[in-house]
């Protein structure tokens, strides 16, 4: 097999220069830095535990267990049962491309036991709790004093899912009131690595008044939240004590809470895949887990 640059993939191939071929393999594929990254520094994990002269072919079952086995209770790194789970995944679509693709006629990784890990499910707003939360931002809206920031905020984070450091880099350009598919707001990163996760979501109209009041009480000049991580978050646990809620409102149950409800609703898995700014791969476990929270109570 050629792979980029010409490099000649046979049974006899290293590992490291076989690990760069399938490395130029997935970025031609189109894969996400992210994705490409974590599986190819996975697999070169294998070159610190076998001699430096094995041969892609000269790896067995067996050996791969033995990898595994040490990777676990024997390096002096510890791992993780979740990110032994990923390597033993990233290894066996290693050795599952090397046969595909002809280079070996056996897959020494097929027999390997895959080791499913998923994390508790994340809390989130019912539906109940949502109208809570809202009505008691809007009350800041109305006082005596008005203020907008909160319900600004948190409806933000309700309709777009978007993290707390994505919220944190919005700038006021982001947002584009007059976009031909309606209001919209621009997900930007300064990271070239990070390129992938840009993306444009919408904003509802029902956004764009408290918006406006927000602009107008606090005139921001260039971030759109111009305060640090814990003052934001400070906000969102004062608009949870009075909603009278038992949990703690936080970035990331807004965020799980918005893509539960994008799931009740019947959106396409690949467009929240997409609207939470997330890989293939770790949508695997939260689109298992959207599942298992649509499956209970609201």
């Amino acid at each position: 097999m050629t792979a980029k640059g010409s490099t000649r993939i046979t049974p006899g191939t290293l590992l490291n220069p076989a690990v760069k071929a399938w490395e130029s393999y997935l970025n031609d594929k189109g894969s996400s830095p992210y994705t490409v990254k974590a599986f190819t520094s996975d697999v070169r994990l294998l070159t610190k535990f076998f001699p430096p002269d094995k041969s892609i072919s000269a790896v067995t079952t067996n050996d791969l267990n033995r990898f595994f086995e040490w990777m676990e209770k024997e390096r002096d790194v510890p791992c993780s049962p979740k990110t032994l789970a990923r390597r033993i995944t990233s290894i066996k679509s290693f050795y599952r491309w090397l046969t595909q693709y002809g280079v070996l006629s056996l897959d020494p990784a097929e027999k390997v036991a895959q080791r499913s890990v998923i994390s508790p499910l994340p809390q989130v707003l019912t539906e109940q709790e949502v109208n809570d939360v809202l009505i008691a931002a809007d009350r800041h809206r109305r006082a005596e004093k008005p203020d907008a920031r909160p319900f600004a905020l948190i409806h933000l984070l309700l309709t777009t899912g978007i993290k707390k450091s994505e919220c944190l880099g919005i700038r006021l350009n982001h947002v584009d009131l007059d976009a031909p598919g309606g209001p919209q707001i621009f997900i930007r990163y300064s990271s070239p690595a990070n390129r992938y996760k840009e993306r444009k979501l919408l904003l509802t109209e029902d956004w764009l008044p408290p918006y406006e009041e927000y602009l107008t009480q606090y005139q921001p000049e260039d971030l759109l939240f111009p305060w640090s991580p814990r003052n934001l978050e400070y906000v969102l646990e004062d608009i949870s004590n009075e909603a009278g809620l038992t949990k703690h409102l936080s970035f990331d149950m807004c965020r799980w809470t918005c893509a539960l409800r994008d799931h009740r609703a019947g959106l396409e898995p690949d467009k929240i895949r997409v609207k939470l700014g997330i890989s293939k791969i770790q949508w695997r476990e939260i689109g298992m887990k959207l599942k298992q929270l649509s499956a209970q109570t609201n």
